[in-house]
């Protein structure tokens, strides 16, 4: 990450006079009317620690800064959330080798699977999720092929269908307690991961072939608060049970089976 020096920032802060911050933000304006320009004459001129404090200043700033500060500063404090938040998804790319995951972010399948998005996907080595989602939207990291941990935050609820489908390199994930619902497909053909630990989430409902293909699973822990299971959730998942239990068709025999070795 680049480095700004105190003499950096003075400069910027210098350059962008708060007196003349109503050319900042046109669309504000065009809304506001009047009312933003007796806003602007009721505004002392400020300076220093005291502009620093001011959303116009939190406006101003992200728009100097490079997106892993801003990552940073959404955590800090909560005056920073709506601006940085507002700033980060508005990215028309991100940075290389990370995808940002922020709400609504739902793909169709055909999008996906389209060359553009999968070459994007390609190069994917991180995942940034943004502050106050509850989802992660379907198909939102799909074919992250060389992707290998993902750290999915407190307060997500659903991961969506496809979501993780073909991550081939996935080797760990790590679930939060809000968890309630994987969709179908999530972990599809995630061939590398050998290990997926339920028992400290709320999960209630996995969806259908949701952990099809993981070839290497082998252990897996389950909470007695999953009670629906869709079709074929561990289909060709051969390492995780013993070869008398059937893994591709008969799920409940499944999760009886790694209940009573937990």
């Amino acid at each position: 990450m680049s480095k700004r020096t105190s003499e950096d920032l003075s400069n910027a802060i210098e350059i962008l006079d708060p007196n003349s911050l109503d050319a900042v933000d046109n669309e504000e304006q065009a809304h506001e009317g009047s009312e933003s320009d007796s806003a602007t004459n009721e505004t002392p001129a400020l300076g220093g620690d005291d502009f620093m404090h001011t959303d116009d200043f939190r406006r101003l700033f992200v728009e100097l800064v490079m997106v892993d500060t801003l990552v940073a500063l959404r955590w800090l404090d909560r005056k920073w959330h709506t601006v940085v938040e507002k700033k980060l998804t508005e990215f028309e790319d991100e940075p290389f080798g990370e995808i940002i995951v922020h709400g609504g972010n739902d793909i169709s399948f055909e999008e996906a699977i389209s060359a553009t998005k999968r070459d994007r996907m390609k190069q994917v080595t991180k995942v940034v999720f943004l502050l106050n989602i509850t989802k992660i939207g379907n198909y939102a990291c799909c074919k992250a092929s060389i992707l290998v941990v993902v750290d999915i935050p407190e307060g997500i609820t659903i991961i969506g269908q496809g979501s993780f489908d073909g991550c081939i390199s996935l080797k760990e994930i790590k679930l939060p307690k809000s968890l309630t619902s994987i969709g179908g497909g999530s972990f599809a053909h995630c061939s590398s991961l050998e290990e997926v630990d339920l028992l400290h989430t709320n999960i209630l409902e996995l969806g259908r072939e949701v952990f099809r293909y993981c070839t290497s699973l082998k252990e897996m822990k389950v909470p007695d608060s999953l009670q629906t299971l869709g079709d074929n959730v561990f289909y060709n998942c051969s390492k995780l049970v013993p070869s008398n239990i059937d893994v591709d068709y008969d799920n409940n025999a499944v999760v009886a089976y790694l209940r009573s070795i937990q």
